[in-house]
């Protein structure tokens, strides 16, 4: 298989469009994708969220492509708030705090999926990536030195995997930690240079989506509230 990386285009923190181009103007509805190959070029990657999961693990019973009506047979959004508590009068703003964990099925790796709005009629949530029928949810919750933790962890991840120093590290940083860490938010920058030191050049954007493989699927996963850090060096 061939490992991708990469992230969803964002546009600040409209969500409404997005444009992407490669040597051309860039236009909505485009997936642009650059590819490597050699016998001397070598990827490391890692990805790291840093929220805990709270909670029990529930199945979902009833959901379209990223929209959730029901867990259990409970359905979303009342269970949501119920978890929430004081927090689920600030909603939709307060949900950025508490993202979801997501298995597609009992025995897959977690990954995060970030809720973009709600439906108070349906009692529906909308969220950054499918969340298909049958998967397992739990609900989530971090802090910001954890947040900043988790930059730091997805950078020893990528240096685990290679033999020297990186000469290239792409950060893709999801828009929503941007938020949740306001004045903070270089901090996650900064503990990666500690990691990779003043000889790896950095690069990267805030994403609407982190896309980058796992353990268990050497592809791709997307993820959603995460750094995510893909490095390359060629000896």
């Amino acid at each position: 298989m061939v490992p991708i990386f990469g992230g969803l285009a964002g546009d600040e923190y409209s969500f409404k469009k997005t444009i992407v181009g490669l040597n051309a103007d860039a236009t909505s509805g485009k997936i642009v994708a650059v590819g490597f190959y050699g016998n001397h070029i070598h990827f490391g990657y890692g990805s790291e969220g840093g929220w805990g999961d709270f909670g029990p693990e529930r199945e979902v019973t009833q959901s379209e492509k990223n929209v959730l009506y029901k867990v259990g047979d409970r359905f979303a959004l009342d269970l949501y708030k119920e978890y929430l508590g004081k927090y689920a009068d600030e909603l939709p703003g307060s949900s950025l705090y508490f993202p979801l964990s997501m298995k597609e099925n009992i025995d897959s790796t977690s990954v995060v999926r970030t809720i973009l709005s709600i439906d108070e009629e349906k009692k529906s949530m909308t969220f950054a990536g499918n969340i298909p029928e049958g998967s397992y949810v739990r609900l989530m919750k971090g802090n910001v030195d954890k947040l900043i933790d988790a930059s730091s962890n997805a950078a020893i991840k990528t240096t685990n995997e290679q033999s020297q120093i990186p000469q290239l590290a792409l950060l893709v940083s999801c828009v929503g930690r941007r938020i949740v860490l306001g004045v903070r938010v270089s901090e996650e920058l900064e503990v990666v240079k500690e990691i990779f030191g003043s000889s790896t050049i950095l690069c990267g954007f805030y994403s609407y989506g982190e896309i980058s493989p796992t353990l268990k699927n050497v592809a791709c996963e997307l993820h959603n509230q995460t750094m995510t850090i893909a490095t390359i060096f060629e000896e």
